[in-house]
């Protein structure tokens, strides 16, 4: 095994638990030992003793060719509750006032939609329909798509800023630049749609982006650090007593809804969590209420 200073330290101790041993004498019972040393002494979190039992799991099945068995007797790592933190709509509001443009309006579409940061950064002009008063959010966690609503008082916002994403993509194609960044497949199948005003960035990066090896330019999306930086800045700014970020402000649309009594169903599929259990936030308890209705409830959709 070669370690270097990249290799994580779980792996060499499972190496270690291994390898002093001659491989094919190994018991089971020193395998159940070492995970319960995990659990008791080392106190590792859940995931790194199933990490280790994968790793070893693995070992047992494709090296020496048998089944690890039942590890029911084996102390298993408690899972930590995790908590989220919920902001209220005052200390939204209060926010989103220490923010410049375009963060202010970045804060402003996760909390109206319940976008997660990444989400929000790579969404492009197509996924805009103002006539419908619709979001759709392509490649989500998990890979999957979703529609969300548009929060009313937003949208005239959001279409000057489309207007400014115009006439930065005009000024580009006029200064030659090779378009936006697109997936593989989709830029070979349509060789100009880099250049097309639909697929470029609704939030693209004040700066180009030189690519070496084509000996061009093309502009990508504002970059996530540059959002979480911007709102750090603000959070410390406005004094809140609250560790918040990006997230924090999806976790507060998902309990803003709850209490709200919209139906749980309806924030799962605006949420696009895969797992209703997901959904539920500590506290809160959901009642019923329907997504048509989602406009009606104007301290949720009228983000300032």
């Amino acid at each position: 095994m070669i370690v270097s200073e990249s290799t994580p330290k779980l792996q060499i101790q499972i190496f270690n638990a291994i390898s002093i041993k001659n491989l094919p004498t190994i018991l089971k019972e020193e395998t159940k030992k070492f995970l319960t040393h995990l659990a008791v002494e080392k106190k590792v979190a859940a995931s790194t003793q199933n990490q280790a039992f994968n790793a070893l799991l693995f070992f047992y099945r494709h090296v020496l060719k048998r089944e690890f068995g039942n590890i029911k007797d084996v102390p298993r790592a408690k899972r930590k509750t995790y908590i989220p933190v919920v902001l209220s709509r005052k200390e939204v509001d209060t926010i989103i006032s220490f923010l410049k443009y375009p963060y202010s309006l970045i804060v402003k579409l996760m909390y109206g939609c319940g976008l997660r940061l990444f989400e929000c950064m790579q969404l492009r002009v197509s996924d805009f329909n103002f006539d419908t008063g619709i979001l759709t959010v392509h490649d989500g966690k998990g890979k999957k798509d979703r529609t969300v609503p548009l929060p009313d008082r937003i949208v005239p916002e959001l279409k000057n800023h489309l207007e400014s994403v115009i006439n930065l993509h005009q000024e580009d194609l006029a200064n030659g630049y090779a378009g936006t960044f697109l997936p593989d497949l989709l830029e070979r199948k349509y060789k100009n749609a880099a250049k097309e005003l639909v697929w470029q960035w609704f939030f693209p990066a004040k700066m180009l982006t030189f690519i070496p090896d084509a000996g061009e330019y093309r502009r990508y999306h504002l970059h996530k650090t540059h959002v979480q930086k911007a709102i750090r800045t603000a959070v410390k700014r406005t004094r809140i007593p609250k560790r918040a970020s990006a997230h924090t402000f999806r976790h507060s649309f998902a309990s803003h809804l709850l209490q709200a009594n919209y139906d749980i169903r309806t924030i799962q599929e605006l949420m696009g969590h895969s797992d209703v259990r997901t959904t539920t936030a500590p506290n809160c308890s959901p009642a019923v209420f329907s997504k048509q209705n989602f406009q009606n409830n104007t301290s949720i959709s009228s983000t300032p």
